[in-house]
């Protein structure tokens, strides 16, 4: 029984997909397909059963999947081990952040560090904070960056960067032809959220409370491309990370404005678990990002 066997099985049971278990593992979907059944053989018995769509263990696949969690997280550190006696850095970096991370502060990052270490399989995927922390904790992925990390049992949190905070709306709105504008200014506002168990979302509340603001939440939604895409079509503001709307400023689609009375910035974190060894790539690559 191969330990990469053990990986696939792994991923499957916590995606539930074959298709996202394929893309983490860099091979095609037919291979975890041809995996399951290999271990099928050998346990002769079902492991999985699929129901709408949808990939679950059996009690029996349930049962290898805990003991496979806890033998593939040990091969992993063995291995990370291992590679820091090579000369030459390869291996697979296992990356989870945000959208309003991954899609504007992580591509010149990535371009470097792939350009520089081509040997290197870094799988990047978007998820929502909680996730990426119980990711982190479970071994499945080397790091998560989060905004507004905190502090956590078992967690490490190496400092990435802030982001100031905007006040965007469409370009027809009248807020659009000031050059500032004070937060007491939202109140009454309609207003475009995060959703509310998004750390971003909390800090935003946190901050109109303090202020004695209240505003109408028009729409809560859980990730940035669609929340910019609701205030450019007039329903509402919103506060959101600087970088993530500098395309719609620069084409006028959108339009942003500073807060007057108080600088806000979003800090961002990179997570890892406590205590893990640092395979060299996964090393290489959080020098990168620092």
């Amino acid at each position: 029984m191969h330990l990469e066997t053990l990986q696939v099985f792994c991923d499957l049971v916590e995606t539930g997909s074959f298709s996202v278990a394929a893309s983490q593992n860099f091979i095609t979907q037919s291979a975890v397909s041809q995996q399951v059944r290999s271990l099928e053989t050998r346990f002769d018995r079902p492991l999985i059963e699929r129901t709408k769509g949808h990939v679950q263990p059996t009690p029996a696949g349930q049962l290898l999947y805990q003991a496979s969690k806890e033998i593939t997280r040990r091969y992993r550190e063995l291995r990370d081990q291992m590679q820091s006696f090579g000369s030459v850095v390869n291996g697979t970096v296992r990356l989870a952040t945000v959208h309003s991370v991954g899609l504007y502060e992580l591509s010149e990052p990535l371009k470097k560090f792939l350009k520089a270490y081509p040997q290197v399989n870094l799988h990047l995927e978007y998820s929502r904070a909680p996730k990426i922390i119980e990711d982190v904790l479970s071994g499945r992925i080397d790091l998560g960056i989060v905004a507004y990390p905190g502090r956590r049992p078992q967690i490490a949190v190496i400092p990435f960067r802030e982001d100031r905070m905007v006040l965007v709306c469409a370009t027809h709105h009248p807020f659009a032809r000031r050059r500032a504008i004070a937060i007491t200014d939202l109140d009454g506002q309609n207003f475009v959220g995060y959703e509310r168990d998004i750390p971003t979302r909390r800090a935003t509340d946190r901050l109109l409370n303090r202020k004695g603001v209240s505003v109408r939440y028009v729409m809560e939604l859980d990730n940035i491309e669609t929340i910019k895409r609701v205030v450019e079509i007039g329903a509402g503001v919103a506060l959101v990370p600087e970088p993530a709307i500098k395309q719609e400023v620069k084409n006028r689609t959108l339009a942003a404005v500073q807060l007057s009375d108080e600088s806000v910035y979003r800090p961002l974190g990179i997570l890892h678990r406590q205590g893990r060894h640092f395979s060299p790539a996964v090393e290489r690559f959080v020098a990168e990002l620092k």
